[in-house]
């Protein structure tokens, strides 16, 4: 990777290996994956099941630790950091969307969203906030609780709130899983022109091709190990692109 690139990368890992558990019973999460996500893109991360896709984000995220390898934000390698200085720059650099969408139930709309800042004590940017809520179309709904509204508003609020303290890259896990195929695509839509309007960067992780081709790129990961990147993304080529891993296992000595 250049220097050129790293200047570029919002996130990235190198040579990064994870194993779970030890002797015969260890599994290899990732197998020596290095890869770069890119500053103001909107990434996707797939792959078959048992992959390593989410592994590789937690231990972006540093949300899990590497057992060999290094993770970066930035240029701020994480495993450098002690457990304090982890917690801050989780706060202050990085935002994350789940596929729960961890709302307060007795907190207003325009109260989860400043939930983190109000948490560490500072005030956040009110033209940023004013903007990032324009963006995600909440306006009319920043005094309403989350019960009162659609999960795919409730994950509108979710996305605000990662976006909310202007972190370098949000983390999505599966964020439209728990959502219907119409407020998935909204949500999606809304992360690709989140990004694109405020120059952040966003990596998720997906296994469904419509929703990676909402995404400037997908990274591919088989059995741990990084095997593909495709840029400008449709459904149908991330369809057959996952179809060739399925076609690669069920050959005699292929994936397992």
């Amino acid at each position: 990777m250049t220097t050129a690139t790293l200047t570029h990368t919002a996130a990235r890992v190198e040579n990064a290996v994870k194993v779970y558990g030890s002797g015969d019973t260890a599994v290899r999460a990732l197998d020596g994956v290095t890869v770069g996500f890119r500053t103001g893109r909107f990434t996707a991360i797939m792959g078959p099941s048992g992959s390593g896709k989410s592994t590789l984000m937690h231990c972006a995220a540093g949300l899990d630790t590497l057992t060999g390898g290094t993770a970066h934000i930035g240029d701020t390698e994480l495993s450098a950091l002690d457990d304090r200085r982890l917690t801050l720059l989780r706060r202050d650099r990085i935002g994350f969307v789940f596929q729960a969408f961890n709302l307060v139930p007795t907190l207003t709309v325009a109260e989860n969203i400043t939930l983190p800042s109000d948490l560490a004590g500072r005030h956040p940017d009110p033209e940023w906030l004013d903007a990032l809520v324009d963006v995600v179309g909440l306006r009319d709904r920043l005094h309403h609780r989350p019960a009162e509204l659609s999960g795919g508003q409730q994950q509108r609020v979710a996305v605000a709130r990662a976006f909310a303290g202007r972190p370098e890259v949000v983390f999505a896990d599966e964020p439209t899983g728990n959502l219907d195929s119409r407020s998935g695509a909204e949500v999606l839509g809304l992360l690709g022109d989140t990004v694109r309007r405020t120059g952040r960067t966003v990596v998720m992780v997906t296994h469904d091709p419509v929703a990676a081709a909402h995404a400037d790129e997908v990274v591919f990961l088989a059995d741990g190990r990084l095997v593909d990147r495709m840029d400008r993304p449709t459904a149908d080529s991330v369809l057959d692109r996952m179809k060739a891993f399925d076609t690669a296992a069920s050959r005699p000595g292929g994936p397992s």
